[in-house]
């Protein structure tokens, strides 16, 4: 826990009190002195992620740096969306918002902030190339369905479900993470969402028009490669996208990808698959 060498950083930093820096994978994080024992555990294009421990509650956290969060007009949008959305987020099967600060001390030095959010062990991309049991398959599909309704019921569209933004734990318990591309379901849509192989049909060829049933279609998708062990449109375009899959898509996952009428959650959460949960 090193202060900046004097004349660099330090010159245009003033260090908010109880705050301290830590160098995290070249980059300095500037955290609360509640939490200890950081550890990265994962980073993407829109920001980075540490595990960390709240000497307030005990509890192990994950603290979530938003990448330049104020460098565009788009990006900070997709920080206050996250942030608007997490923080109204309360439901097992979602994450949720536990803390949000900056070490800014003026308006000048806001460049960064910090979300902290329960931790999860991992995510689902990260063990997909093990094998699933079936009463696996169906718990976390079920625990999927379930966060989906909550969010839709608040008028909410995902838009971006994957197996990296499914977080797991040893209990098998399961929260959707990332609401950065969400949107409310009266806004104006665009074609820049979901991970290409989880990407509904409709978003493809009519990108104005879409609704949450865009959800369904990557839970479909995302079902079926767990069942598979193989991506189920793995396209390199949209084009190779809209070709017929090489390998039928299983039973549930198959009503799923039903193109219209597309499935709905309330269905998919009585059908037989699910129905014993």
């Amino acid at each position: 826990l090193e202060s900046p060498t004097p004349g660099t950083e330090e010159m245009s930093f003033t260090r908010r009190k109880g705050f301290f820096r830590q160098e995290v994978n070249k980059t300095i994080w500037e955290l609360p002195r509640r939490y200890t024992a950081i550890i990265p555990v994962g980073s993407g294009a829109y920001g980075s992620v540490c595990s960390a421990i709240d000497k307030k509650t005990g509890d192990k956290v994950a603290i979530k740096k938003l990448c330049r969060p104020f460098q565009s007009e788009i990006f900070a949008k997709r920080a206050y969306r996250e942030l608007t959305l997490l923080k109204h987020m309360q439901h097992e099967n979602v994450i949720g918002l536990l803390d949000v600060f900056t070490s800014a001390t003026s308006f000048d030095g806001f460049q960064d902030f910090y979300l902290v959010m329960p931790y999860m062990q991992t995510d689902l991309q990260k063990i997909m190339g093990h094998q699933f049991s079936e009463e696996k398959i169906q718990y976390l599909i079920y625990q999927v369905l379930k966060g989906l309704k909550y969010i839709h019921s608040a008028g909410i569209i995902h838009r971006d479900l994957k197996p990296g933004n499914l977080a797991v734990n040893e209990d098998c318990e399961l929260k959707i993470l990332d609401f950065g591309l969400a949107r409310h379901t009266d806004t104006e849509m665009t074609g820049y969402v979901v991970t290409r192989w989880y990407r509904a049909p409709e978003v493809i060829l009519n990108w104005m028009h879409y609704n949450q049933t865009v959800d369904i279609w990557s839970v479909g998708c995302i079902m079926a490669e767990m069942l598979t062990g193989k991506t189920l449109f793995k396209g390199k375009d949209c084009i190779l996208l809209c070709a017929p899959p090489p390998h039928p898509a299983p039973p549930l996952s198959s009503f799923l990808l039903c193109r219209a009428p597309r499935f709905t959650k309330q269905k998919a959460k009585v059908h037989k698959y699910t129905q014993e949960l």
